[in-house]
């Protein structure tokens, strides 16, 4: 992770995008990280969230084409896994996308949107919102700490 936090902002972005994704990645070490080595917190914020919303969209977009024997084969979503979410997206609908963010539950619950082509706009709207809540905690944090 040290080599992401040498490419700084591109870094995070870069750090952040991977871990909007369904692939297990910590961007808020990668986030701490540049906000204690000195990094503009509003840019960190700015970057973070983009990078980290353009992930989740991608995890919409794989649910959203994807089949089940393809998601069981390259995501290792099982197909009961996604039944199973279908229960969460009727009961907790949108609020899914907010927690996007979340590790494992949050990827998944996104594809299942996706899968279930649950509103694109507003799902994606949930997930920005849920992305910029995350980073801007940790911006806050940073301007009580520093």
């Amino acid at each position: 992770m040290e080599w992401l936090l040498d490419l700084g902002y591109f870094g995070l972005f870069i750090g952040t995008f991977l871990a909007g994704t369904i692939l297990p990645f910590s961007s808020d070490v990668l986030m701490v990280g540049l906000l204690a080595a000195g990094g503009n917190p509003w840019l960190c914020l700015l970057v973070a969230t983009i990078g980290n919303w353009l992930g989740t969209i991608l995890n919409y977009v794989l649910g959203w084409l994807a089949r089940w024997d393809w998601l069981e084969k390259l995501c290792k979503v099982k197909e009961e896994t996604l039944v199973k979410q279908k229960k969460n997206i009727d009961r907790f609908g949108l609020w899914l996308a907010f927690f996007s963010w979340l590790p494992v539950v949050g990827a998944i619950g996104v594809i299942a949107l996706g899968f279930y082509k649950v509103k694109p706009v507003w799902s994606n709207i949930m997930t920005l919102i849920g992305c910029f809540v995350r980073f801007f905690f940790w911006v806050l944090l940073k301007g009580l700490l520093f």
